[in-house]
Formats: C-alpha cells, structure tokens, sequence
C-alpha cells in the first residue's frame, strides 16, 4: 500500500450513519448527487458549497441525524486534505517555479528547434505531456495555448494540427497520471498502490496520448477550421529574464518526482527483503511527499537560482504559488467529504452486493458512473472524487495491479465529454477563437476519444496482467 494511502478515520471511529434498504439509500445517492449537479450547473454555487449542501442533503434523505451526516462530511474532508493537500501545495510551487524561471519557455524552445513540419504535432503531444507532469490542468492551458498559438501563426501549421495534440497531452495527465489532484484523490479512495497505478497511468496515457492528439488532430482539421486569434498571444514568461534554465535540468527537475516514485514501485517488485538499506531508501524517497519535495527544493537551484532569481524572489514565487490553490484544496477536499457521507450511509456496500448479480465489469461500472457525474456537473475532479467513493469496496478483494486500473478506469470516465458546463471548455473556445459548435467538434470530442481510447486501454490490460 502506497504511503500516499491514508485509512479513513470513519471506518474505525465514526459508526455507520444509517441502516436503510436499498431502495432508500439508492434515492439519497440519487438526490445528494441531483443537488450538487442542479447547484453547479443552474445556480453556478462553487463546487466546495455544492458538495457540501449535497453531502447534508443525502445523509437527511438517508435519515441519518444531522450531526452523523456533519461527522461523516468532516472526517472524509479532513483525511482527504491529509492525503493528499500537501502534495498539491508541492505540486503547485513547482509548477510556479517552472513557469517563472523560463523553465517552461526553455524547454518548448528547445523541441521546437529541432522538429520537423511533420513531426510537429507529435512535438506538441510530447511537450504538453511533460510539461501536464506537474502543472493543474488550467495552469497548463493558460501556459501551453499561447506557445501553440505563436507556434500556428509563425510556424503556418493549422491551429488543430498543434492544438489538439497539445490539449490531449495535459488532458490525458490530469486524468490518468498522479500527481494531479484528481489521480491522487482516487488512489487514497481506493486504496491503490500509488507507484503502481503511476506506472499503469503512463503505460495507458501514451497510446491514448498519440491516438487522442497527433491522430485526432488529423480529423479536427479537416472538421474545424479556423485562424490563430492575434490579440491572444500575451508575453512569454521569459521575457523579462536576464537567463534560463539549461534544458536538460529543467526535464532532469520534473521528472525526478516520477522518476522516484517509479523506483520504489520497481524496488517493492525486485526486492523481498524489506529490511534491506535499497528497499527501506526507496520506500522513502518514493513516497510522494518526499519526491515532490525533493523536486521542489532542487528546482529552486535547478530552475530559480539558474534564472537569476534571489532568494527573495524565490520565496515570493513560492509564496504566490499556494494562494491559488485555496479553491482546489476546498474542492477535494468536500469532494472527500461527500465521498465519506456515502460510505458511512451504506451506499458503497448497496453498489457492491448490486454489482455482485450484474454481469459487468467493475472497471466498466467505476468508468460509467465517472461519465454520468463528469457529464452532469464538468467538473473532472468532482467526477474522480465522488466514482471513486462510491467503487471503493469494489477494490477490497482485488489485487494491487486491479485496484489501479481501479483508479484508471475511474480517471478515465472523469474525461467524457467536456461541454458547456466545464470551465476548460469556455477557455479553450476563447483562446482558439472557436465558437460553441467548433469546440464541441473539436476540444469536446478530443475528450470524448481520450475517455473511451483510455477504457479500452485499462480493460485489455485487465485481461493480461
């Protein structure tokens, strides 16, 4: 078990909110979900407050006392923020590091400089799925989109052709790689060996990369055409900075957290005696607290120090790194929380002895109820979170490699068809200068395909590993 995972204090602590039938806590499932979806979508209340009325409203629904639905909701917020707020924070810092120093811009350079026409959109896909390593999928956008824009007009390719790719590859992280916020929500859901669903993320992520991206992108162009908007393109980061980061520290500084956290999943393979210096070493250093961590402190030389910055300015980048991801602290954490609320009021067992009479896959299920709520409230992250609280004892007697494509599937489903109720969408309409039908041609179908390719992917490695 991944040190990632932390046991959910309601399992040992907190009773069982209520014993009602089937029938009663399928309702509650059904109207906590309705709520938050109708409180998203038609009031637009932020997710934190929608989760949080929804979580009250289904334990009230289930008959649960309010004060066992209020316990419920803060246990599951207070051991989802303990698993995974910090790796967030971490996460963030040096997503901002990359972004600041130049790291990001040096790194685009470089590709750019040495590919082909043809091999274009393949360098897109590569360099969005690099950079979607660390970076929150919004960050991504707003740091990616302006490079494919200046790319598409100096360079003369067709705004789908580099677009696409570069969509696909920070689409295809966020959902199926950890550490995003997502991924990371899921594995402590579920149970799941970090190391091991990172290592079946990325075997699942780049077939479905090149098919969703460089392959798509073919067909978008032929269905959307349109010019790269000229007053969008703001500066590069690097503008103002007297140097950059070489290249090669900059990739060595990112990949060092999966680098890490891939050791310590091949070290618990390879190695048996756990009491052994290698074993006990990895097992540290790939605990993803201590890769971020280290990747962080490493990027303030690698990235900060190499860019000229001060050590004032290295602790101002740092410090205006947390304060935006106050939102998504509050988000994932009550997506814990309604989570919480539906494994103490029994609707996780109710899934489980329903699923044992169903003749379909657990991995199929996790995908399609990851689909109903992605489609219902466009929010990836409130999808991932709320699947994989209701899958979770799905993946009691599954094995390791299972229960993360457990987390995959659930990943997977959380993709499905980004439309008018998902923030990405209206940014990636704007910056592409698209309009309502051409994004849904185009960036709603390209999640669509990364969705199903990623399924089929997860499913056939389910048969032979």
């Amino acid at each position: 078990m991944s040190a990632l995972s932390v046991e959910l204090l309601a399992a040992t602590t907190a009773p069982p909110i209520t014993s009602a039938g089937d029938t009663r806590l399928g309702i509650a499932a059904l109207v906590g979900i309705a709520v938050i979806i109708v409180l998203i979508t038609r009031w637009k209340v932020h997710a934190f407050l929608a989760l949080t009325i929804g979580s009250l409203v289904l334990g009230a629904v289930a008959g649960a006392p309010l004060a066992k639905a209020v316990t419920s909701f803060t246990t599951g917020l207070g051991s989802t923020v303990a698993g995974v707020g910090v790796l967030i924070a971490l996460g963030a810092v040096l997503g901002k590091l990359l972004a600041d120093s130049g790291g990001a811009d040096q790194i685009v350079d470089t590709i750019l400089a040495r590919t082909s026409e043809r091999r274009m959109p393949w360098a897109m896909a590569g360099i969005a799925g690099l950079i979607g390593l660390p970076l929150f999928f919004e960050v991504g956008i707003v740091l990616l989109i302006p490079v494919v824009l200046l790319v598409a007009r100096r360079g003369n390719y067709s705004l789908m052709r580099v677009g696409i790719p570069a969509l696909a590859g920070l689409s295809v992280m966020h959902g199926l790689v950890p550490p995003h916020p997502g991924p990371l929500a899921a594995i402590d859901a579920i149970h799941a060996d970090l190391g091991t669903t990172l290592a079946l993320g990325v075997l699942v992520a780049l077939p479905t990369l090149a098919i969703a991206g460089p392959l798509f992108g073919r067909v978008a162009d032929r269905w959307v055409k349109v010019d790269p908007p000229e007053n969008l393109t703001p500066a590069r980061a690097s503008d103002d900075l007297e140097r950059r980061p070489s290249f090669t520290a900059t990739v060595c500084t990112m990949l060092l957290p999966v680098a890490l956290m891939l050791a310590k999943a091949l070290v618990d393979v390879m190695v048996d005696d756990q009491q052994s210096l290698v074993y006990r070493t990895f097992d540290v250093l790939g605990t993803p607290l201590i890769a971020l961590l280290a990747a962080v402190v490493l990027a303030m030389f690698t990235m900060g120090r190499a860019a000229g910055f001060t050590k004032e300015r290295i602790s101002s980048t740092v410090e205006k790194s947390l304060a935006p991801i106050a939102g998504i602290l509050l988000i994932v954490g009550a997506g814990g929380g309604f989570k919480q609320t539906l494994i103490d009021a029994g609707v996780g067992n109710m899934i489980l002895n329903w699923s044992d009479s169903w003749n379909i896959s657990p991995l199929l299920l996790a995908w399609l109820i990851a689909v109903l709520i992605r489609v219902a409230t466009g929010s990836a992250t409130v999808a991932t979170i709320s699947a994989a609280g209701l899958v979770a004892p799905l993946a009691t007697d599954m094995s390791t490699t299972h229960a993360a494509l457990l987390v995959l599937a659930v990943g997977a489903g959380s993709l499905f068809f980004s439309h008018v109720n998902d923030a990405g969408f209206w940014l990636v309409k704007e910056y592409f200068g698209m309009d309502v039908p051409q994004t849904l041609k185009s960036w709603s179908t390209m999640e669509t395909v990364i969705s199903v390719v990623a399924l089929g992917f997860v499913l056939l490695l389910s048969l032979v590993l």
